[in-house]
């Protein structure tokens, strides 16, 4: 099944991802892992929820942290649209599509519109967030693996053909897929806004579950020392997978769990893909390269594992094809 052409004039103007709203079990063992170890700066914090920005952000924050009854799990994904009109042009598009909205307050934000996709991954759009001065040369604020931006979610799904037809209706445009050879259906898709390979990704699992957030660093020596100070403060049993280069994206990688076993991707050195002609590239399910341009495979747990949204529930993929898994 080829995939969508995109639509280079959607009804309303996503600009980029934004920010995830992450429910975990103890905000002070949080706090040191997302500050001294990735190097997160906090912007704000209380009883419940610390408010986490990277180094080269100007938005007050890309990570909500929040004390929950039920930690390992994800309250939702946060995007910025072009303008305010864009968030009223938005309503009518998904109240269209047959999508709940709903007008919500959330801090630091203006108006923010809360809805869901068909699979049920829960969606916020809002245009203005409280900017914040720079602080991406204050290098004595640098720490962990210096993560510059957030770069992505990856989601699973279980129909990613449904998933990417949605997103590319309102502007999202696939950068890479992977196609099941005996089915001819998508096992997973890369789509992006902000000229990056990906804003957002769709793998083919039980779903809808976040499988990951993404970081940017500078170079793939940050992730070095990441894993040199991960194995000696801690957290070697936190290192899931990596590193390595992927082959789609070409990026350099690592994966990494947190306290309460969100999986964090530490990524950096994929492509431009700004141009609106660009064509996507396909890959085949049993292409070793594929997922692992050099490394080791990936295990297991990196297919089977992901972060449930509060209040979705999950269900069986629709194609039953497996990529390589390590032994």
């Amino acid at each position: 099944m080829p995939v969508p052409a995109p639509n280079l004039y959607p009804d309303f103007n996503v600009i980029r991802l934004s920010h995830v709203c992450l429910n975990v079990t103890d905000l002070e063992v949080s706090r040191k892992f997302y500050t001294e170890t990735l190097g997160m700066q906090i912007t704000d914090e209380d009883a419940t929820h610390i408010y986490l920005r990277a180094l080269e952000e100007r938005g007050h924050h890309c990570v909500i942290l929040q004390k929950s009854d039920q930690p390992g799990t994800v309250e939702v994904l946060g995007f910025k649209t072009f303008d305010e009109p864009d968030l009223d042009r938005a309503e009518a598009y998904f109240a269209a599509k047959g999508r709940p909205t709903q007008w919500v307050e959330r801090p630091f934000q203006g108006r923010t519109l809360l809805t869901c996709d068909p699979m049920g991954i829960p969606l916020e759009f809002y245009h203005h967030m409280d900017r914040l001065p720079p602080i991406h040369q204050q290098y004595a604020l640098y720490r962990g693996v210096k993560p510059l931006r957030i770069d992505h979610f990856n989601c699973f799904s279980p129909d990613v053909d449904a998933s990417v037809a949605f997103y590319s209706d309102f502007g999202f445009r696939v950068t890479e897929y992977t196609e099941d050879a005996q089915s001819g259906r998508l096992w997973a898709a890369w789509m992006h806004r902000k000229g990056g390979v990906h804003d957002m990704a769709f793998t083919s699992g039980i779903g809808p579950r976040l499988h990951h957030v993404a970081f940017w660093v500078p170079t793939p020596l940050n992730i070095i020392d990441l894993l040199d100070l991960m194995a000696t403060t801690g957290y070697v049993a936190n290192i899931e997978r990596g590193p390595g280069r992927h082959g789609i994206s070409n990026a350099f990688f690592l994966y990494i769990l947190d306290p309460d076993g969100h999986r964090i991707e530490i990524y950096c050195s994929d492509y431009q893909t700004v141009d609106p002609d660009l064509e996507p590239i396909k890959w085949d399910l049993t292409d070793p390269q594929r997922q692992t341009l050099w490394g080791a495979a990936a295990p297991e747990s990196w297919f089977k594992n992901g972060s449930p949204f509060v209040g979705v529930e999950t269900r069986a993929p629709q194609i039953t094809a497996s990529p390589i898994i390590a032994p």
